[in-house]
């Protein structure tokens, strides 16, 4: 996984093979035409590497191959992938155009299928189309009050810490970061709290596009039907209700399949954030120092994070809708496009040294851009920025339990993570009751200097900040360890 900063380019010389290697000519894993498979345990090994090889082969847009071989061009610069999102005149989100889809070469059981294969969805639609149904989602996400959301954060936050807190130590990704975002998610959506535990799997399971994704993909769809049906009956204030009700007239199986996109990409994404971002608060003391003395904001140390660790490494993807040509590539119509998000996020073009500081700065390309970008962005930071927060408050004294050098990381082939995070700290029956202290309430983002805070999601004016004596013991700790 990459690491922030300073560690950057060590880490990056030390992922690099030697010379005499095979590895140097991408020798990963090629196949027909000797292209590089990203798919796969050879790629998944070190995905950073991968790209690195393939932006010097063959600059900001390289050809490479799916599951089943099936050729796609990975696009790896800043500037091509924003040009790709924005463009959808020349790359379409519609499926149904891609080559290998006309021309049977993917099977009905393919691991591509459940992200690929078209869907009656605002991302694989454009235009008017698009403006119908993107157009109900962004009023369904829309309604959520982010004070609401906190509320929902802290209350599951406590939930998980009470499961674990006693002991003193924990596994911060199996107990936590893979637990709170669909929990949330279930409530927003208007769904029983006990589907929570079943969805984590599936959705996990689904996301890495293993052989049972398939099974993974329909148990989700089944319990979402079963969801909007009910909510014909029993309607309320959630995000099926709106989008059964909204003037777009969406279809059963729209609010099915988008129900179905933002469950699975919410709680995908804002887990990957969750953990990504644990991990540095508790392997990085120059990050705890930025945080602890007020140079920044945890909502804007975020940004870092999506940076150098996006949650979705690859997506896909864009189709093209007639030849052209993209960083001297000939394009083909009907050809897949692959956004690399952590390439372009790392593209020497734009991010000359990649140990500078990127705090509060959005421009990375985590929640893609243009017509077709995350619409639930600003719900997914929220539970990230309360959630690290929540849980932090409530465990004095937290500490890595192992060095990070141990941490094992997975990769699939649209995401990278830490498996595990093992913590210890002082458990709650060791301490004072008034030792900490737990807050709805958002803290107030202070932007850092000659950095603009985005403006999509500002703190309410009338919030007061979140208590931060935890950031003090964490610190206290931390030097106690060094």
């Amino acid at each position: 996984m990459t690491t922030p900063r300073s560690d950057v380019v060590r880490d990056r010389e030390a992922q690099a093979p030697p010379p005499q290697c095979p590895a140097h000519n991408l020798g990963h894993d090629l196949g027909p035409e000797g292209l590089v498979r990203i798919y796969g345990p050879a790629a998944e090994a070190n995905p950073q590497a991968m790209y690195e090889r393939l932006r010097r082969e063959y600059g900001p847009v390289a050809p490479v191959l799916l599951h089943g071989d099936l050729p796609a061009w990975l696009v790896l610069g800043h500037r091509e992938n924003l040009e790709v999102m924005r463009t959808p005149s020349l790359y379409s989100r519609d499926s149904r155009i891609w080559t290998m889809f006309k021309e049977g070469r993917v099977p009905a059981d393919s691991p591509l299928a459940p992200t690929l294969a078209w869907q009656p969805l605002c991302l694989f639609v454009d235009g008017e189309e698009h403006a119908r149904l993107r157009g109900a989602v962004n009023d369904g996400l829309g309604q959520f009050n982010r004070h609401g959301i906190r509320r929902y954060v802290v209350r599951y936050t406590r939930q998980l810490v009470d499961a674990f807190e006693p002991r003193g130590e924990a596994d911060l990704v199996k107990e936590y970061a893979e637990q709170l975002p669909m929990l949330v998610m279930t409530q927003l959506l208007g769904m029983p709290e006990e589907n929570g535990p079943e969805l984590v799997a599936a959705a996990l399971d689904l996301i890495k596009g293993t052989e049972s994704a398939l099974a993974s993909n329909e148990y989700v769809v089944q319990t979402l039907r079963r969801l909007v049906e009910r909510k014909k009956e029993e309607p309320g204030r959630d995000l099926a209700t709106t989008l059964l009700q909204h003037e777009s007239g969406l279809a059963d199986d729209e609010v099915v399949e988008h129900l179905r996109l933002i469950l699975v990409m919410a709680n995908e994404t804002t887990m990957n954030l969750i953990i990504n971002t644990l991990r540095l608060v508790l392997t990085d003391g120059s990050f705890r120092a930025s945080l602890s003395g007020g140079q920044m904001t945890l909502p804007n140390a975020l940004d870092q994070v999506l940076w150098d660790a996006p949650p979705m490494s690859v997506i896909p993807g864009r189709w093209a809708t007639g030849d052209t040509v993209l960083a001297g590539q000939q394009i083909k119509a009907g050809d897949l496009m692959m956004l690399g998000l952590a390439a372009g996020n790392v593209d020497p073009a734009i991010r000359p040294d990649p140990s500078a500081s990127m705090y509060g700065n959005r421009s990375h390309l985590a929640f893609s851009n243009g017509p077709h970008g995350c619409p639930g962005q600003d719900i997914g930071r929220a539970i990230a920025d309360t959630g690290i927060d929540a849980m932090l408050a409530m465990l004095p004294g937290l500490e890595l339990a192992v060095m990070d050098s141990e941490l094992p990381v997975s990769s699939a082939w649209l995401s990278q993570r830490i498996q595990s995070l093992p913590v210890r700290f002082t458990p709650r029956h060791a301490l004072r009751t008034d030792d900490f202290h737990v807050s709805t309430e958002a803290p107030k983002a202070q932007p850092l200097p000659g950095i603009a805070v985005d403006p999509v999601a500002p703190a309410p004016a009338s919030e007061p900040p979140a208590p931060s004596s935890w950031w003090r013991r964490l610190i206290g700790r931390a030097r106690r360890r060094n």
